[in-house]
Parts: C-alpha cells; structure tokens; sequence
C-alpha cells in the first residue's frame, strides 16, 4: 500500500492548529509571571559568578539558546550538558553560581541525577518544569512553570509546545534581567561586534578615516593645479587647505571644481586659497562613525574632515568609507 499526502487542506489546518496551541501555551505563561519569577531575576542579578543553564534532549537544545541569550544581554552564562556534568562537568559550577535546569517533566535522569550535586555546592538553583510536584520542581530555589496543557504534535508526544514555552519563559527571564540591570544599546552592541549595531555604536570616525599619507591636504599657497593633483592622488574628491601648523583653513572638493569649470577659471593660475571653501564642516576624530553619517546627511556633502582636540586636521572620511564598514 503506497502512502497518500493527505489534501493541502489538511495540511494547512494542522499547521494553523500548531501555532493556535503553541500561541495559546505562552499566553498561558502570563499569569505566572509572580513573585517566584521576581526573586528568580533578583538571584541573576545577584550572582557573582556564572549562570549555568542545563538541560537534556530538546529541552537542552532551548536551554543552550537561553545560555546564550542571556550572555549576550549582560549576564555572564554558559550551556552544560548534563550527561556530561555526571562525568567531570560538574568541576563547571561553583558555590557562587546559579543554575537554570530545565525539563518539562522535572523528572529526567541526567537531571535528577546532579541536582543534589548541585545543591551540595551551594550553587542556587533555578528550575524550569512543567510540573511542580517533579523532583526537579521540589528542588529548587525557585520554580518556574512551564506547563501546557498540550503539545502541538496531534500524537501529543513530540516537545512542541512545551519547549516553545520554556524558550518564551527563558526569553521572559533574560530580558526582565536586562531590564533591571540597566543594560544599554551601547552594551548590547560590546557583545555584538560584529553585527550592524556593534559596527554602528563602536566603529568611531578615527577607525575609518585616511590619515598621514593617504590624507589630502595642501598648504593656503598652492595653486589650484596643485590642489586638483593631490585630490587625484589621494582618491577621495576633495583635499583640505592648511597652514603650517597643521590647522584648517579650508576644503576644495570635486563640486567646486564643476562650478568653477563653468566659469572658465584659469587652473594654472588660480590659487587655492582664493577659491576653497571657508569653515567647512568638520568632525571630531573621537565622534562615532554614525554620527559623520548624520553629519553628511544633514549637511548634504560626501566627505568629512576629521579635528583632534586642538583643532589640527587629522583625518578625511567620505560615505564610501562609511558604507564598506556597514556604518550606512
């Protein structure tokens, strides 16, 4: 006998079926958010060690996300598993850590298992069930309900339902942490360097800009020929006009050059310093590369000079700078 899919009818009802029963299992969760979680936050906050987060099967692939959830919001948390801890891992976790274990029947033998171990250490205890009665739930410092009333799966055997409420809870618990811990979008982006926020909160316009060589400049006596080569060779469409000591007197930048070219300027013999722009718009080398691009963007221009504190010319930036960084 061949297998027959049944119709896509069906199958489109099983899987709106799924999300109505997994959807319902976290609003569920709302009327549980009481005292015990409370003091649950207040034990992370208070932790000076690490937060170890533990569980088995699929319940420790949902622990392992909230491990890492809660490291990248500013509470120090590692994953462990716990077949493992019984075999030397346990040498993990101190007497001034906090375990989060999760298992939905509160009652599973790895876990059960190290719980007294645990406790032994003088390490608190978190425990994330769908029983409260469980060892498990027993057990802890704090239980926290997971319970639901039913998998998604229609043979209400595979976790379904039940781990996506522990995710949700251990999501509610990491971000309450978060929040009274006063953890900002500046600390956030020091764990994600590598994410658009990271390079947008971290990358500052000394990161980026062309400095020494690769920065054109020309002193107030050049001629505008001179100018017009040092743009050339430094690449960037615009030069800076100095003086001796460095400090800025003015920009020449590819525009000018176009609107000065419609007015048939003689290049050899025009100086620079009678056709450069005065008090151009300038940026601190210490501002942050998001905020050259505010700067660009209001001011309506490519490029940016960079100052030091004293007021000498540093750097140049332009926008395509900021977009190969992924500032833009």
């Amino acid at each position: 006998m061949t297998f027959q899919s049944p119709p896509s009818a069906d199958i489109l009802a099983m899987a709106r079926r799924t999300l109505d029963i997994e959807a319902g299992a976290i609003a569920n969760l709302r009327a549980r958010i009481d005292d015990a979680f409370a003091r649950a936050v207040e034990i992370l906050l208070a932790c000076p060690g690490r937060v170890v987060v533990t569980g088995m099967g699929k319940s420790g692939h949902i622990a392992g996300k909230i491990a890492a959830t809660l490291a990248s919001t500013g509470t120090p948390a590692f994953f462990m598993h716990p077949a493992e801890a019984s075999h030397g891992d346990l040498g993990m976790i101190t007497g001034q850590d906090v375990v989060i274990a999760l298992s939905n029947s509160g009652e599973s033998p790895e876990i059960a298992g190290i719980v007294p171990l645990i406790k032994r250490r003088g390490a608190k205890l978190i425990g994330m069930t769908g029983n409260p009665a469980s060892t498990l739930g027993r057990e802890a410092d704090i239980h926290l309900n997971a319970a639901v009333e039913q998998e998604a799966c229609p043979l209400n055997l595979a976790p379904t339902a039940s781990t996506t409420a522990a995710l949700a809870l251990g999501d509610a618990l990491a971000v309450a942490t978060l929040f009274a811990r006063g953890f900002t979008a500046e600390d956030f982006a020091r764990t994600h360097p590598g994410g658009a926020l990271g390079r947008r909160l971290l990358i500052h316009v000394r990161d980026l800009m062309h400095a020494g060589e690769a920065l054109p400049r020309v002193t107030a006596q050049a001629s505008l020929k001179e100018a017009l080569l040092e743009m050339t060779r430094k690449g960037l469409g615009m030069t800076a006009v100095v003086d001796a000591d460095q400090h800025l007197l003015g920009v020449f930048t590819d525009g000018d050059l176009r609107r000065l070219l419609d007015r048939d300027v003689d290049v050899r013999g025009t100086m620079i310093a009678d056709v450069m722009k005065r008090h151009p718009r300038t940026i601190s080398e210490d501002a942050l590369a998001v905020e050259a691009v505010r700067v660009m963007e209001d001011s309506k221009v490519n490029g940016l000079l960079s100052l030091d504190a004293a007021g000498r010319l540093t750097g140049a930036l332009n926008m395509h700078d900021l977009l190969r960084a992924g500032v833009v």
